[in-house]
């Protein structure tokens, strides 16, 4: 499998609080490019296939936040979790689980991840479009390692989540054997 070797570029719809906004919700939606996230830092990002579902919600998206500081300790600017969920469901969804650390990125459309070739069907458990299981460590919008989950295909019967993990990327960036894979299976093209 090839993969890109740059994030793409796209602009993401997002929601940011704005006191000058009246009323009960005071929020606005601004423009987020991925200039915006990626130029100039290192990016540690990952995926996964929807807010509010059970491993996302029980593992992926927790345990990223429980080990931000170890993050940071090894240089990391920001992590980013992208879906394929509106703004109003991720913040939802980080406002429950508790998100302070980990900035919940929404790719609605699905452009980001399409682009990513990361976009399968998942119409058989009715949620339409969405985004395949990965991580991936971003230096200046280029994609220095990344970690899929095997058996990438629509309508996989099964959800891995054996390497797109907090534990797994950590290892990666400390040089350490992840005790599952300690380099991706890919090949990096563009």
């Amino acid at each position: 499998m090839a993969v890109i070797a740059r994030v793409p570029n796209v602009v993401f719809k997002t929601r940011i609080r704005d006191e000058s906004v009246e009323g009960s919700n005071p929020y606005r939606w601004q423009d987020t490019t991925t200039e915006d996230i990626f130029s100039g830092k290192k990016v540690v990002v990952f995926s996964l296939p929807g807010a509010f579902t059970p491993t996302c919600s029980s593992n992926h998206l927790p345990r990223y936040e429980e080990l931000y500081d170890e993050f940071k300790a090894q240089g990391v600017d920001e992590i980013v979790c992208v879906s394929v969920n509106d703004a109003f469901v991720m913040f939802q969804w980080g406002k429950q689980i508790g998100a302070k650390n980990v900035r919940l990125l929404p790719d609605g459309n699905g452009e980001f991840t399409r682009r990513m070739g990361m976009l399968v069907d998942k119409s058989n458990l009715g949620f339409g479009l969405r985004s395949w299981r990965y991580s991936m460590l971003v230096d200046d919008g280029k994609i220095e390692n990344i970690f899929i989950e095997p058996e990438i295909a629509d309508n996989c019967p099964t959800d891995p989540f054996e390497v797109s993990d907090a534990d797994t990327m950590l290892a990666y960036l400390k040089g350490e054997e992840a005790g599952k894979v300690s380099e991706p299976r890919l090949e990096f093209v563009g």
